[in-house]
């Protein structure tokens, strides 16, 4: 199959890579000639260029594009494209653009692989990156039921866990475990970088391990991504904010009341349910027994 990739970054490039490994002809576009070069040669595409009309003949596309550019890039793309040519993006929104891009393109399928890391960039790219990962794809009313299979089958061949639902639902989802966390994230960096003793941030600075890693990790990611984030997605994000801020208040309240038996009861619930929300490769491990 000749698949098309706009934007060679860490997801573009990533699928470039897996697809090339099954055979696949990827043709691959970037703002930067640099960027076509590099992808080139780790093997990310058979081809590359600036020029969007490289991927005419492109059978399936994955537009890999910060969101608010991937209105302007189909736009652009439908210009040379076949009729029958599949459109299908990667972005962690789907309402707007699903609204905005099925009436300019109807063979089109929103998506997202909840897959990444803190890197960017085609250096970043990596095989596998969404094997064994989720994979959500968005189909509405009027998607073709061709153009889905087409690409629930390409999609299965990269080994990853594929979902559907509706752009609604898959956004009231990650305003929680996505969306929600990134911003809980930065707070917490912004709240600790409010003491007011340089001392102290010093010597918290010198101490933080492994849980201020952990937890801080999402917050110190794109900017760009993250702002996009809240903009795409601001109802959702918003009421999962509201959500977030109603349980701290809770604790708290219980903090202030010194009710501890309170707060061990919340942190044997959230340790219950914490499981629940972890792909079965994240779960953690029992130690090997002697």
């Amino acid at each position: 199959m000749k698949i098309g990739i706009v934007g060679l970054g860490l997801i573009g490039g990533s699928l470039g890579l897996d697809l090339q490994q099954l055979g696949h002809q990827v043709l691959g576009v970037s703002r930067r000639t640099e960027t076509c070069e590099r992808a080139i040669a780790r093997r990310a595409v058979t081809q590359a260029s600036c020029d969007i009309s490289l991927l005419a003949t492109a059978e399936v596309i994955f537009l890999c594009t910060p969101l608010g550019a991937i209105q302007a890039t189909v736009e652009e793309l439908i210009l040379h494209l076949q009729p029958e040519t599949i459109l299908t993006d990667v972005g962690s929104v789907k309402t707007p653009v699903v609204e905005k891009i099925t009436p300019l393109w109807p063979s089109f399928v929103g998506g997202h692989p909840m897959a990444g890391t803190a890197a960017t960039g085609i250096e970043a790219a990596q095989p596998q990156l969404f094997a064994g990962r989720p994979y959500v794809l968005t189909p509405v009313a009027t998607t073709p039921p061709e153009a889905l299979e087409t690409l629930r089958e390409l999609l299965r061949s990269l080994e990853v866990q594929l979902h559907q639902c509706s752009p609604q639902d898959h956004d009231r989802a990650v305003a929680w475990i996505s969306h929600l966390p990134v911003m809980v994230s930065a707070s917490l960096i912004a709240a600790c970088m409010r003491e007011t003793d340089p001392a102290v941030v010093e010597l918290a600075q010198k101490l933080a391990s492994s849980g201020f890693r952990d937890t801080s990790r999402v917050g110190g990611g794109n900017p760009e991504l993250g702002r996009m984030m809240a903009e795409f997605n601001q109802p959702q994000l918003l009421r999962s904010l509201q959500g977030y801020r109603h349980c701290l208040d809770q604790i708290i309240a219980k903090i202030e009341q010194q009710d501890w038996s309170g707060i061990e009861q919340i942190l044997v619930q959230t340790r219950q349910a914490r499981p629940q929300f972890l792909n079965p490769s994240d779960q953690p491990q029992d130690p090997p027994t002697p």
